[in-house]
């Protein structure tokens, strides 16, 4: 089954994995921002609180944004108790989210390595997989040898610019098939009944006495009782729509493919002191992402010095891909929070919810987040996973600061 053409008007037909309705005048919910985030809501409205008169709007196509421009990485080894709570619960969803969802998503569970490449590395990781340990998360450190057994392809010589002094390994990481895993959600949310509007722009948010009414968009005003922004890097533009500001800035971000390769990659292995990760794609090629443009914009495209300082660095930790070639790259717009942790919950405006700030840690989080952000719409509260990445933080000083762990570029 295929889904269907963006903006194409086509009959029902059983080969599509949902409708294209036209919308409707007005939603109990309107989800903006039809990415991960926002399917996955949708499909936790449904499921978990029988909330199905439901709109999920998204300007261009499905799943087009940040969920088709990202490196897959699923993981939960955070520092942090709250980080670390959200994240395994995304994981733990993760590890059935096929069987609930009816739909392969390709999720492999072959670990993730974490460089470390200095004395100062070596403390910050063994405090993390205890910390890590202390929150019933899979956490191991490995000395270099160790790493070398998980992944033989690094190169582990002490006769390098940063040597590898170990590692920090969780097995129960791995990655999925992004386009799958926006699919599989799609094709449950539509199921329930709820309307994935593709081609709808929002361009006005309609605020009464301090409560959201409804938004205008580019295919006429729909009337809601509650409305969730879930539109990342785009998230601070619609905010400044109800009249309110968010704590977050908007980057490009990069990331790039080989040609098809032979198996040769068994995990995932991320540097921040080279500053590069590196998976092997289902399908053969090679997936590597590194820092952030240091500018703002929402162009989905960055400088070409980003490319050469993460295949630099990919080379000294790989010297077998000195001879692979570059397929092709492309670009995210990434939203970075001040403590690089996400803002997920209420925001000054009554009926008005807002999730964003992930940074680039909001594919892994993508079951998680659907899951409290569902409730928080629900019952109008955060969820207790949720609760500590409220708006206010940033005013109370109550941070959850994760530079360390989310290394901003992962």
């Amino acid at each position: 089954m295929i889904p269907r053409t963006p903006g194409a008007d086509l009959p029902e037909h059983p080969d599509f994995l949902w409708r294209t309705p036209e919308p409707k005048r007005s939603y109990d919910v309107v989800i903006v921002g039809g990415g991960g985030h926002g399917l996955a809501t949708a499909h936790y409205l449904a499921k978990n609180h029988g909330i199905t008169n439901v709109a999920v709007l998204e300007k261009g196509w499905l799943a087009g944004g940040n969920m088709a421009r990202n490196t897959t990485i699923i993981r939960s080894n955070y520092l942090w108790d709250e980080s670390s709570g959200l994240y395994e619960h995304a994981l733990k969803l993760w590890e059935g989210l096929e069987d609930d969802l009816g739909y392969p998503l390709l999720f492999s569970q072959r670990g993730v390595l974490n460089l470390a490449h200095s004395l100062q590395d070596v403390r910050d990781s063994v405090r993390r997989v205890e910390a890590n340990r202390l929150n019933g998360v899979d956490a191991e450190w490995l000395d270099p040898q160790q790493v070398k057994d998980v992944c033989p392809i690094v190169n582990v010589s002490q006769d390098v610019r940063y040597p590898v002094m170990g590692a920090t390994y969780q097995p129960r990481a791995g990655i999925a098939k992004h386009d799958y895993v926006a699919w599989g959600l799609a094709r449950s949310a539509d199921a329930a009944g709820i309307d994935l509007i593709q081609n709808c722009e929002v361009t006005g948010i309609d605020v009464q006495g301090g409560r959201v009414v409804g938004v205008r968009t580019s295919r006429g005003r729909i009337a809601a009782g509650k409305v969730a922004l879930c539109a990342a890097g785009h998230s601070s533009v619609l905010a400044e729509m109800a009249g309110f500001e968010l704590p977050i800035q908007s980057h490009p971000l990069q990331a790039l493919v080989s040609e098809l390769l032979e198996p040769v990659h068994p995990t995932v292995v991320m540097s921040n002191a080279v500053h590069v990760y590196v998976s092997q794609a289902h399908k053969g090629e090679l997936v590597m992402g590194a820092g952030i443009d240091s500018y703002n914009a929402y162009t989905q495209r960055g400088a070409f010095h980003i490319i050469e300082r993460q295949m630099a660095a990919a080379l000294e930790l790989f010297p077998l891909f000195a001879r692979a070639h570059v397929l092709r790259t492309w670009g995210g717009v990434v939203d970075v929070s001040p403590d690089a942790s996400p803002v997920i919950g209420l925001s000054p405006v009554d009926g008005l919810y807002v999730n964003c700030g992930w940074g680039t840690g909001g594919f892994k989080a993508t079951p998680g987040a659907g899951w409290v952000y569902a409730h928080t719409i629900a019952h109008d509260e955060p969820h207790p996973l949720n609760a500590p990445f409220s708006l206010d933080r940033f005013t109370t000083g109550a941070l959850v600061d994760e530079h360390g762990a989310a290394a901003v570029a992962h």
